[in-house]
């Protein structure tokens, strides 16, 4: 007899990881099988996404944080018993994050992925506070383990994901102005960008899992790092989009103070983000992301993460320049 179909909570649902973890569950018929209902939790209820989350056939559901009683309600109306709680990006993200784990522990929720970042690990309290205080909400989602109490966190899995390649994104105006790919990572080491694709789809197939205890017995307990396949430096990135877009693109190293004007110019980026960015780059610098992770995505999925050329061809028209067109690779010129 199959297993009963999930009631799936999304945290932070308008968040693009969410959103995507979301067109998984409930347009791929590996999973939308497996999937009875998704919840989508928001703080931003009105947004453009929630009502795609809507169209989708998500119940969109405001989260107001600071009133925890309505945060458990809403997981016992929709009858949870699975949940994806992931981080806002939000100025008060681990003070709301606190909350949402203690809703899901207060609501009997007994299957939770939670969505971490890689690098947490490497982090000094010092030098990157809000990376390491990621460390901080792992723990509180693994200690539920061991409480008699509840049933929330007897089936945990933890996803390390690594830094978004749409990241990148946010330099797609000096990219088109100026052929430059201005990012704070200095010129030796180097860290692997990964499609935020990847890591929904590892989520959806967690999300949707099932085994005797919870999730299925090949994800349950599972501490899964992710992070894109290959390993560059800023020059080697910019060549990987050259060679991806036909158009001459070059690495620029800039300093952290720069860095911060330019992302403080993205409308949108809250001070959350922007620290995050900040500290995962300053990790690049310091030699700590010279590594991959992609046997956990492999395990998983049973397919390979896409390449860093697979994600500016994905995104070629953004990338694509609005200067001079003598930068523009021709065959002639190569």
């Amino acid at each position: 007899m199959a297993p009963p179909a999930r009631n799936v909570v999304l945290t932070s649902a308008t968040s693009l990881t969410s959103l995507e973890i979301a067109k998984n569950l409930l347009k791929d018929n590996h999973f939308k099988r497996k999937v009875s209902s998704v919840t989508a939790l928001t703080l931003y209820p009105d947004s453009d996404r929630a009502k795609e989350l809507t169209d989708l056939g998500a119940t969109v559901i405001p989260h107001k944080p600071g009133d925890p009683e309505a945060l458990v309600k809403s997981l016992q109306e929709a009858e949870a018993d699975t949940i994806c709680l992931l981080p806002p990006g939000h100025k008060d993200s681990f003070k709301i994050t606190v909350e949402l784990i203690d809703a899901a522990k207060n609501a009997n929720v007994p299957n939770v992925c939670f969505i971490s970042s890689a690098g947490c690990d490497l982090a000094e309290r010092d030098k990157q506070p809000v990376l390491r205080s990621v460390i901080d909400l792992e723990t509180k989602v693994l200690e539920a383990k061991g409480d008699p109490e509840t049933s929330t966190g007897h089936s945990p899995v933890i996803i390390r994901r690594g830094f978004y390649a749409e990241n990148l994104l946010l330099y797609t105006h000096q990219a088109q102005e100026e052929g430059t790919l201005p990012i704070p990572i200095g010129k030796d080491h180097k860290f692997a960008p990964m499609a935020l694709a990847d890591v929904a789809l590892v989520a959806a197939h967690v999300l949707s899992g099932h085994g005797k205890h919870g999730f299925d017995d090949k994800h349950r307990g599972q501490l899964l790092v992710l992070t894109g396949p290959m390993l560059t430096t800023g020059d080697e990135l910019a060549s990987a989009a050259s060679k991806a877009l036909d158009e001459e693109l070059k690495f620029k190293d800039i300093s952290e103070s720069d860095a911060r004007h330019v992302l403080k110019d993205e409308a949108g980026r809250s001070d959350g983000e922007i620290s995050y960015l900040l500290e995962y780059y300053s990790l690049v610098r310091e030699g700590k992301t010279n590594y991959i992770s992609t046997t956990a995505f492999h395990d998983v999925t049973g397919k390979h993460p896409h390449q860093p050329e697979d994600f500016f061809k994905s995104y070629a028209e953004e990338w694509h320049p609005k200067r001079s067109s003598k930068r523009r690779k021709t065959s002639a010129s190569k």
